[in-house]
Protein backbone atom coordinates (compact mmCIF):
# COMPACT_ATOMS: atom_id res chain seq x y z
CA UNK A 1 0.00 0.00 0.00
CA UNK A 2 1.33 3.45 -0.85
CA UNK A 3 1.86 5.89 2.06
CA UNK A 4 -1.26 8.01 2.44
CA UNK A 5 0.22 11.35 3.40
CA UNK A 6 3.61 11.60 1.75
CA UNK A 7 5.07 9.99 -1.36
CA UNK A 8 8.38 9.88 -3.16
CA UNK A 9 6.87 12.01 -5.95
CA UNK A 10 5.72 14.59 -3.39
CA UNK A 11 9.19 14.64 -1.87
CA UNK A 12 10.76 15.31 -5.30
CA UNK A 13 8.24 18.06 -6.03
CA UNK A 14 8.85 19.81 -2.71
CA UNK A 15 12.60 19.56 -3.20
CA UNK A 16 12.29 21.10 -6.66
CA UNK A 17 10.23 24.00 -5.30
CA UNK A 18 12.82 24.66 -2.60
CA UNK A 19 15.62 24.66 -5.16
CA UNK A 20 13.74 27.08 -7.42
CA UNK A 21 13.23 29.39 -4.43
CA UNK A 22 16.92 29.20 -3.62
CA UNK A 23 17.88 30.20 -7.15
CA UNK A 24 15.55 33.21 -6.94
CA UNK A 25 17.04 34.37 -3.63
CA UNK A 26 20.60 34.03 -4.91
CA UNK A 27 19.77 35.98 -8.09
CA UNK A 28 18.18 38.84 -6.11
CA UNK A 29 21.27 39.04 -3.91
CA UNK A 30 23.41 39.75 -6.94
CA UNK A 31 25.15 36.41 -6.98
CA UNK A 32 25.84 34.37 -10.08
CA UNK A 33 22.69 33.65 -12.07
CA UNK A 34 23.96 30.20 -13.00
CA UNK A 35 23.21 27.16 -10.84
CA UNK A 36 25.39 24.14 -10.16
CA UNK A 37 23.37 21.42 -11.85
CA UNK A 38 25.38 18.64 -10.17
CA UNK A 39 24.73 20.24 -6.78
CA UNK A 40 21.00 20.37 -7.45
CA UNK A 41 20.99 16.69 -8.31
CA UNK A 42 22.86 15.85 -5.11
CA UNK A 43 20.41 17.84 -2.98
CA UNK A 44 17.48 16.06 -4.61
CA UNK A 45 19.05 12.65 -4.10
CA UNK A 46 19.74 13.47 -0.46
CA UNK A 47 16.14 14.49 0.11
CA UNK A 48 14.93 11.25 -1.43
CA UNK A 49 17.35 9.23 0.70
CA UNK A 50 16.16 10.93 3.88
CA UNK A 51 12.57 10.21 2.89
CA UNK A 52 13.34 6.49 2.45
CA UNK A 53 15.09 6.35 5.85
CA UNK A 54 12.12 7.92 7.63
CA UNK A 55 8.99 6.26 6.22
CA UNK A 56 5.50 7.34 7.25
CA UNK A 57 4.26 5.62 10.38
CA UNK A 58 1.32 4.11 8.48
CA UNK A 59 3.47 2.41 5.81
CA UNK A 60 2.47 -1.24 5.39
CA UNK A 61 4.87 -4.19 5.12
CA UNK A 62 5.82 -5.10 1.56
CA UNK A 63 6.55 -8.68 0.48
CA UNK A 64 8.26 -8.97 -2.90
CA UNK A 65 10.60 -11.03 -5.03
CA UNK A 66 14.32 -10.37 -4.55
CA UNK A 67 15.52 -7.79 -7.10
CA UNK A 68 18.33 -8.71 -9.48
CA UNK A 69 20.72 -6.21 -7.91
CA UNK A 70 20.15 -7.59 -4.42
CA UNK A 71 20.50 -11.20 -5.55
CA UNK A 72 23.77 -10.35 -7.30
CA UNK A 73 25.11 -8.93 -4.04
CA UNK A 74 23.91 -11.97 -2.07
CA UNK A 75 25.86 -14.21 -4.44
CA UNK A 76 28.93 -11.96 -4.50
CA UNK A 77 29.17 -11.81 -0.71
CA UNK A 78 28.49 -15.54 -0.20
CA UNK A 79 25.25 -14.85 1.67
CA UNK A 80 23.97 -17.38 -0.85
CA UNK A 81 26.30 -19.82 -2.60
CA UNK A 82 26.03 -23.09 -4.53
CA UNK A 83 25.24 -25.88 -2.09
CA UNK A 84 22.84 -23.81 0.02
CA UNK A 85 19.60 -25.72 0.76
CA UNK A 86 17.35 -23.06 -0.81
CA UNK A 87 17.63 -20.95 -3.95
CA UNK A 88 16.35 -17.65 -5.22
CA UNK A 89 12.91 -19.10 -6.02
CA UNK A 90 12.50 -20.06 -2.34
CA UNK A 91 13.43 -16.68 -0.89
CA UNK A 92 11.41 -13.50 -0.49
CA UNK A 93 12.20 -9.94 0.57
CA UNK A 94 10.22 -8.35 3.40
CA UNK A 95 10.28 -4.60 4.02
CA UNK A 96 8.65 -3.50 7.26
CA UNK A 97 8.71 -0.55 9.64
CA UNK A 98 10.23 -0.71 13.10
CA UNK A 99 10.93 1.70 15.96
CA UNK A 100 14.56 2.07 17.00
CA UNK A 101 15.92 2.70 20.48
CA UNK A 102 15.66 6.46 19.95
CA UNK A 103 11.95 6.11 19.19
CA UNK A 104 12.40 6.90 15.50
CA UNK A 105 10.54 5.03 12.76
CA UNK A 106 12.83 3.17 10.35
CA UNK A 107 12.25 0.90 7.37
CA UNK A 108 13.78 -2.54 7.78
CA UNK A 109 14.49 -5.40 5.40
CA UNK A 110 14.62 -9.16 5.90
CA UNK A 111 15.16 -12.04 3.49
CA UNK A 112 13.28 -15.20 4.44
CA UNK A 113 11.79 -18.38 3.04
CA UNK A 114 8.54 -17.76 1.20
CA UNK A 115 6.73 -20.24 3.48
CA UNK A 116 7.70 -18.21 6.57
CA UNK A 117 7.60 -14.61 5.39
CA UNK A 118 3.89 -14.06 6.13
CA UNK A 119 4.51 -14.92 9.79
CA UNK A 120 7.41 -12.49 9.92
CA UNK A 121 5.37 -9.71 8.30
CA UNK A 122 2.60 -10.14 10.87
CA UNK A 123 4.96 -10.44 13.83
CA UNK A 124 7.16 -7.45 13.01
CA UNK A 125 4.10 -5.35 12.20
CA UNK A 126 2.77 -6.17 15.68
CA UNK A 127 6.14 -5.33 17.25
CA UNK A 128 6.08 -2.01 15.38
CA UNK A 129 2.56 -1.24 16.61
CA UNK A 130 3.70 -1.97 20.17
CA UNK A 131 6.87 0.13 19.67
CA UNK A 132 9.11 -2.77 20.70
CA UNK A 133 12.57 -1.29 19.99
CA UNK A 134 14.87 -2.80 17.37
CA UNK A 135 18.33 -1.38 16.75
CA UNK A 136 18.49 -2.06 13.01
CA UNK A 137 17.17 -4.50 10.43
CA UNK A 138 19.27 -5.05 7.30
CA UNK A 139 19.73 -7.99 4.97
CA UNK A 140 23.02 -9.72 5.81
CA UNK A 141 24.63 -9.21 2.39
CA UNK A 142 25.00 -5.57 3.47
CA UNK A 143 27.54 -6.93 5.96
CA UNK A 144 29.20 -9.00 3.21
CA UNK A 145 27.40 -12.09 4.51
CA UNK A 146 29.58 -11.99 7.63
CA UNK A 147 27.62 -13.22 10.64
CA UNK A 148 29.98 -11.63 13.16
CA UNK A 149 29.73 -8.21 11.52
CA UNK A 150 25.96 -8.42 11.52
CA UNK A 151 25.84 -9.46 15.19
CA UNK A 152 28.31 -6.78 16.25
CA UNK A 153 26.13 -4.17 14.53
CA UNK A 154 23.18 -5.36 16.64
CA UNK A 155 21.45 -6.19 13.39
CA UNK A 156 18.17 -8.11 13.25
CA UNK A 157 18.34 -10.58 10.35
CA UNK A 158 16.89 -13.80 8.95
CA UNK A 159 18.30 -15.70 5.94
CA UNK A 160 22.03 -16.28 5.78
CA UNK A 161 23.56 -19.46 4.34
CA UNK A 162 26.62 -18.52 6.43
CA UNK A 163 30.24 -19.27 5.87
CA UNK A 164 31.51 -22.74 6.79
CA UNK A 165 33.38 -21.43 9.84
CA UNK A 166 30.34 -19.49 11.08
CA UNK A 167 27.54 -22.01 10.71
CA UNK A 168 26.31 -23.82 13.82
CA UNK A 169 24.57 -26.76 12.12
CA UNK A 170 24.93 -28.77 8.91
CA UNK A 171 23.95 -26.41 6.10
CA UNK A 172 21.00 -28.51 4.89
CA UNK A 173 19.49 -28.56 8.39
CA UNK A 174 20.31 -24.98 9.42
CA UNK A 175 17.20 -22.81 10.00
CA UNK A 176 19.09 -19.67 8.96
CA UNK A 177 20.45 -21.28 5.79
CA UNK A 178 16.87 -22.26 4.91
CA UNK A 179 15.48 -18.78 5.64
CA UNK A 180 13.27 -20.00 8.48
CA UNK A 181 14.96 -18.30 11.43
CA UNK A 182 15.43 -14.78 12.71
CA UNK A 183 17.83 -13.18 15.22
CA UNK A 184 16.50 -10.09 17.01
CA UNK A 185 18.62 -7.45 18.78
CA UNK A 186 21.74 -9.63 19.21
CA UNK A 187 23.33 -7.22 21.71
CA UNK A 188 20.32 -7.30 24.06
CA UNK A 189 19.76 -11.01 23.36
CA UNK A 190 23.18 -12.70 23.03
CA UNK A 191 23.92 -16.38 22.59
CA UNK A 192 26.41 -18.51 24.53
CA UNK A 193 29.04 -19.58 22.01
CA UNK A 194 30.25 -23.04 23.08
CA UNK A 195 33.52 -22.53 21.19
CA UNK A 196 34.67 -19.82 23.60
CA UNK A 197 32.04 -20.30 26.32
CA UNK A 198 31.38 -16.58 26.01
CA UNK A 199 28.37 -14.39 25.26
CA UNK A 200 28.21 -13.18 21.65
CA UNK A 201 28.22 -10.40 20.56
CA UNK A 202 28.53 -9.03 24.13
CA UNK A 203 27.91 -10.18 27.67
CA UNK A 204 26.01 -7.11 28.96
CA UNK A 205 22.62 -8.85 28.76
CA UNK A 206 23.80 -12.44 29.08
CA UNK A 207 22.53 -12.76 32.63
CA UNK A 208 20.76 -9.41 33.05
CA UNK A 209 17.55 -10.34 31.27
CA UNK A 210 15.65 -7.07 31.46
CA UNK A 211 15.54 -3.75 29.63
CA UNK A 212 14.40 -2.33 26.31
CA UNK A 213 14.60 -4.77 23.42
CA UNK A 214 15.28 -7.77 25.66
CA UNK A 215 13.43 -11.01 24.86
CA UNK A 216 12.30 -13.23 27.72
CA UNK A 217 9.68 -15.91 28.15
CA UNK A 218 6.22 -14.31 28.03
CA UNK A 219 7.60 -11.09 26.50
CA UNK A 220 5.76 -9.76 23.46
CA UNK A 221 8.17 -11.21 20.84
CA UNK A 222 8.04 -14.58 22.61
CA UNK A 223 4.22 -14.57 22.57
CA UNK A 224 3.96 -13.49 18.93
CA UNK A 225 6.38 -16.14 17.69
CA UNK A 226 5.37 -19.07 19.87
CA UNK A 227 1.64 -18.67 19.20
CA UNK A 228 2.49 -19.24 15.53
CA UNK A 229 4.50 -22.36 16.29
CA UNK A 230 7.99 -20.81 16.19
CA UNK A 231 10.55 -22.00 18.72
CA UNK A 232 12.70 -19.75 20.90
CA UNK A 233 16.33 -20.74 21.59
CA UNK A 234 16.08 -23.93 19.55
CA UNK A 235 19.60 -25.01 20.51
CA UNK A 236 21.34 -26.65 23.49
CA UNK A 237 22.95 -23.39 24.68
CA UNK A 238 21.25 -20.07 25.54
CA UNK A 239 20.44 -18.18 22.33
CA UNK A 240 18.11 -15.39 23.36
CA UNK A 241 18.02 -13.65 19.97
CA UNK A 242 16.90 -16.71 18.00
CA UNK A 243 13.52 -17.96 16.78
CA UNK A 244 12.99 -20.65 14.14
CA UNK A 245 10.27 -22.96 12.79
CA UNK A 246 12.08 -26.15 13.81
CA UNK A 247 15.29 -28.11 13.54
CA UNK A 248 16.16 -29.67 11.15
CA UNK A 249 14.66 -26.76 9.25
CA UNK A 250 11.07 -27.29 8.21
CA UNK A 251 8.00 -25.32 7.26
CA UNK A 252 5.90 -24.14 10.18
CA UNK A 253 3.14 -26.65 10.76
CA UNK A 254 5.13 -29.57 9.38
CA UNK A 255 4.57 -32.84 11.19
CA UNK A 256 8.27 -33.71 11.03
CA UNK A 257 9.40 -34.32 14.60
CA UNK A 258 12.31 -32.37 16.01
CA UNK A 259 15.30 -34.48 17.10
Amino acid sequence: MSPKNFSYRTSRALTTELLVGLVTVVSLAGCSSSMDVAGASTDSDTASALQSEQPPINADPVISEIPDSQWARMVKTGTWRPGCPVGRADLIRLQVNFVNFEGRVKRGELVAHRDSVDDLADIFSALFEAKFPIERMRAVEKYDGDLERSLNANNTSAFNCRRPDQINAPVDESPHANGRAVDINPFQNPWKNPRCKCWVPANDFGKAREGNGVITENSLPWKLFTERGWIWQNIKVPDYMHFDTGYPSRNRGSDVAAP
